[in-house]
């Protein structure tokens, strides 16, 4: 059985579902120190003004904090933020309905800490895009994960595009907004509008 040792992200993006798709294993890694300005607690989104970012509000400093005890924040109302900027640019896509309910669901749950609900998200993704694989966690940091083990931590990242990356390939899809398509949103911009499609389009992204 193949694995992948990878950080959660919020929703991640089509790069992120390419880069773990040949892998039936995906290894949470839950012991590394919480990187800000990263990918873990925002995403990017299609709205009718163009790629947009939303994200997770965090309680305190982070710096020196494991990722597995980064809280979130409820003090801000950010649920309904997020959730009324989703509807607005979702809405009138194809398959929202469908899937909308599911995720408010876990959007609002008020999961305590940022790991737990990126992990509730990522199984859901997973389910929605129709992939059966086994999710985990790490019992604890190492530097070299087993071998057979693939290493991705840290490697698709906000500080760089996706075309420094080996793993995705644009494969336009129809969009609700705009006649240029905006590649590697989050996973969600893809399930939205193309529902059951969303697997073989990121296997059609993936291919080299």
């Amino acid at each position: 059985m193949s694995s992948v040792l990878i950080e959660a992200h919020f929703l991640p993006s089509l790069e992120y579902w390419c880069a773990i798709a040949p892998y039936d294993e995906i290894i949470i890694e839950k012991y590394e120190h919480f990187e800000k300005q990263s990918l873990r607690n925002r995403c990017f989104i299609v709205t009718t003004h163009g790629p947009a970012r939303i994200g997770i509000p965090l309680t305190g400093k982070h710096g020196k904090t494991l990722v597995k005890d980064v809280r979130i924040d409820y003090g801000i109302r950010w649920t309904n933020n997020m959730w009324r900027t989703l509807t607005s640019a979702y809405m009138k896509s194809p398959y929202f309905e469908h899937y909308a309910d599911d995720l408010h669901e876990i959007l609002f749950s008020e999961e305590k800490f940022l790991l737990d609900l990126n992990l509730r998200l990522l199984s859901l993704c997973l389910k929605w895009i129709g992939w059966n694989k086994i999710v985990s966690t790490s019992s604890g940091y190492v530097d070299f994960p087993e071998d057979g083990c693939k290493d991705l931590r840290n490697v698709i990242s906000a500080k760089s595009g996706y075309e420094s990356r080996p793993f995705y390939h644009p494969f336009p899809y129809q969009q609700v907004f705009g006649n240029n398509f905006a590649a590697n949103m989050s996973v969600i911009d893809l399930v939205f509008c193309a529902g059951p499609q969303s697997g073989a389009i990121l296997k059609k992204a993936g291919a080299l």
